[in-house]
């Protein structure tokens, strides 16, 4: 069983006695700052110059500083830039400030498990990982619960990295909703393997299959969206607060006879094959490998792609569709 520790296990004093520097001000850079803040923790916002998020930082009553003299200033550097451009901020700004006795800590483990940031060795290297995007790390901490956060130490030369970790998240509200134990390796690996095999990879496309499915055999559009995409978060909301146990109590008798019936021929031995080539590619560092070139490379892949599924006959049905659903409070992403 994993051990599960919370607030009571923590001392928030820990990390009250230290300045923090965030790098980065994004989902999870503005959550993390902003509860420390209201933590009483000494913190400070770490950016680029001329970095769009500096005035946003100020707004909210942060402290903004260039990388190099927030990672200098500070104790204890959260790194939270994201995963591609945090080996450059590191070696060029975050490195040349870092103290004996200082703490780096990270959000993912890509970095470490990749070796593409290697630390000194008279630093403690740990993370805090919250299972959740950065905006529900901020509302849950001020509706006074938090995000559930994975806890992990790669280098421990003062003894007191688990401990100062562990006081970390109490202060982002983590500790209040429980820290599980893990390491580095593991909490990459897991991490993007759901991000590919389910949550995002594999939904993703077992939503557009379904919708090309019923289109192609001649039903509107516009129902095979609804039955593909727009109910699949009423299934998931009751995943969510019962697991899978309460989603089939909850649906028909029908819907979960068809549960049983057609999920493993859906998700069958092709299916489970492909998810081990995935992972089997995560851990032997091919995914890394292959998405660090495409970043260098000007990201061409995703540049040529993202346009290709906007333009998807499912994305274009669903605009029409949420634009006369108010409700649902529909949003356009942003075109890149």
């Amino acid at each position: 069983m994993a051990t599960i520790r919370y607030d009571k296990d923590a001392d928030l004093s820990r990390i009250q006695g230290k300045k923090v520097a965030i790098i980065g001000y994004g989902s999870q850079g503005h959550a993390h700052a902003l509860n420390l803040k209201e933590s009483g923790v000494d913190v400070r916002i770490g950016l680029r110059e001329g970095s769009q998020s500096w005035a946003k930082a100020e707004a909210a009553g942060l402290p903004v500083k260039s990388v190099r003299e927030a990672a200098a200033e500070a104790d204890v550097v959260m790194m939270l830039a994201p995963d591609t451009a945090q080996r450059s901020i590191f070696e060029e700004h975050v490195k040349p400030g870092l103290k004996a006795g200082d703490t780096l800590m990270f959000a993912h483990g890509f970095n470490i498990e990749y070796g593409r940031i290697t630390p000194p060795e008279d630093v403690d290297v740990s993370m805090i990982a919250p299972k959740g995007p950065g905006h529900r790390v901020r509302e849950t901490y001020q509706e006074g619960g938090g995000v559930p956060a994975l806890l992990a130490v790669h280098a421990d030369p003062s003894g007191e990295a688990d401990a100062n970790a562990l006081s970390y998240a109490a202060a982002i509200g983590s500790a209040r909703a429980g820290v599980l134990d893990t390491t580095f390796a593991e909490e990459t690996k897991t991490d993007l393997f759901g991000e590919q095999a389910v949550l995002c990879g594999g939904v993703s496309s077992l939503v557009k299959a379904g919708f090309e499915t019923l289109v192609e055999a001649g039903y509107q559009p516009e129902v095979a969206y609804f039955e593909c995409l727009h109910e699949l978060k009423l299934i998931v909301d009751l995943m969510y607060r019962g697991g899978l146990s309460y989603m089939r109590y909850s649906i028909s008798d029908t819907a979960e006879r068809g549960d049983y019936v057609s999920g493993d021929e859906v998700i069958g031995p092709e299916s489970r094959a492909a998810m081990k080539r995935v992972l089997a590619r995560i851990e032997d560092g091919t995914f890394a490998k292959e998405w660090i070139a495409e970043d260098e490379a000007g990201r061409p892949q995703m540049k040529a792609r993202r346009p290709q599924e906007r333009e998807h006959q499912l994305e274009a049905v669903g605009r029409q569709l949420r634009a006369m659903m108010p409700f649902v409070d529909p949003i356009e992403a942003p075109e890149e």
